[in-house]
């Protein structure tokens, strides 16, 4: 049984920061179509400003990627400028977070250049549907189709088809989490390759109906992350609530692979790719993601955990404002290199505090 009550708790830092902010979460008055342009207005803002020293060195390309409805997403592919065009590169796919409502394309140029730049990876930027005018299950088989795209796609990004690493960030986590898990489970992507590793940074893993599996593991529900940071900055509870409400996902299913990857048993998951994980200490969504990286750790998953602590869910957004920004960074970069390396597995659970 698990405690890790240990990582909770807000760091001067933050409360520094904390202390600047006009409001500690979305205002959830507003009708969802409103706020989701809000927010993105102001995250295409920031990354636009962050981009004018970053596009002279990388190349980005547009892509139209259609999907299983006879529809289409976009997507954009970042190459370091440098690398020779002949040269195949290891990928990166990176699905962003925003609680399946928030996120755009732009909204990630930043983040997926800087990626690129610094590791010398294809990073392929994947604009899946969003919330409230495409629900459950749109995002995930966006997703899906994503992956299969870039496999059919790889000479035309000039990617290396054995070196696929898929990651995200919060919901886009349970997107890439989703992804491999049921693509080992031989439920979808037959045809595609496995991924050579998993990022997931703040994933959600379970559904908050669904979370009785993930209570179980713990000494005691009262030490639960989701009531210990029930009333967090960014993500309280209450917005959680907000983001799956939009999804309409009706009564879920305890043991559905898309919604709940964190309910899977340990037998799903022996011999999956190496799984890099990034999560907050201050977020709701703390403990389930610590307890599938100890799931996967002891059923035999090479398994990198980082536990970013006194900082709550989101805190990337605050940039130069938080130590824990670049060691961020440093975990999604490293741990696309780790992954890539084909680590051995030590069947041990072990979280480095950042």
């Amino acid at each position: 049984m698990c405690d890790f009550s240990s990582y909770g708790g807000p760091s001067e830092e933050w409360l520094a920061v904390e202390r600047t902010l006009p409001s500690l979460t979305f205002d959830l008055s507003q009708d969802p179509s409103v706020l989701k342009r809000t927010v993105n207005d102001g995250r295409e803002q920031l990354a636009k400003k962050q981009m004018e020293t970053l596009t002279p060195q990388v190349h980005i390309l547009n892509h139209s990627i259609p999907t299983r409805n006879n529809s289409s997403i976009e997507a954009h592919s970042y190459r370091l400028s440098s690398k020779k065009a002949s040269e195949r590169l290891p990928v990166y796919i990176h699905f962003h977070g925003g609680g399946f409502l928030f996120g755009s394309l732009s909204s990630e140029d930043a983040t997926c250049a800087r990626i690129a730049i610094n590791i010398g990876v294809v990073v392929v930027n994947v604009n899946y549907r969003h919330t409230p005018e495409f629900t459950f299950p749109t995002a995930w088989e966006d997703s899906q189709d994503a992956f299969s795209w870039v496999h059919s796609h790889i000479d035309e990004i000039g990617g290396d088809k054995e070196k696929v690493v898929v990651g995200g960030i919060s919901a886009g986590g349970q997107l890439a989490s989703s992804l491999l898990l049921e693509q080992h489970l031989g439920k979808a992507l037959q045809n595609a390759p496995k991924p050579a590793g998993q990022i997931l940074m703040i994933p959600c893993l379970a559904h908050i109906d669904t979370y009785a599996p993930q209570l179980e593991k713990l000494k005691d529900p009262s030490i639960s992350s989701y009531v210990e940071n029930e009333n967090a900055p960014v993500l309280p509870k209450r917005t959680i609530r907000f983001f799956v409400d939009l999804l309409k996902t009706g009564t879920p299913d305890v043991r559905d692979t898309k919604l709940n990857p964190g309910n899977a048993t340990p037998e799903e998951v022996k011999w999956m790719p190496p799984a890099v994980f990034g999560i907050a200490g201050l977020d709701p969504l703390r403990d389930e993601g610590l307890l599938y990286a100890k799931m996967l750790a002891e059923a035999g998953v090479p398994t990198d955990v980082s536990l970013f602590k006194g900082v709550p869910h989101g805190f990337r957004r605050f940039g130069d404002q938080l130590g824990a920004c670049a060691r961020w960074d440093e975990v999604v970069e490293r741990g696309i290199l780790w992954a890539l390396e084909k680590p051995m597995a030590s069947g041990k659970f072990e979280v480095k505090v950042l």
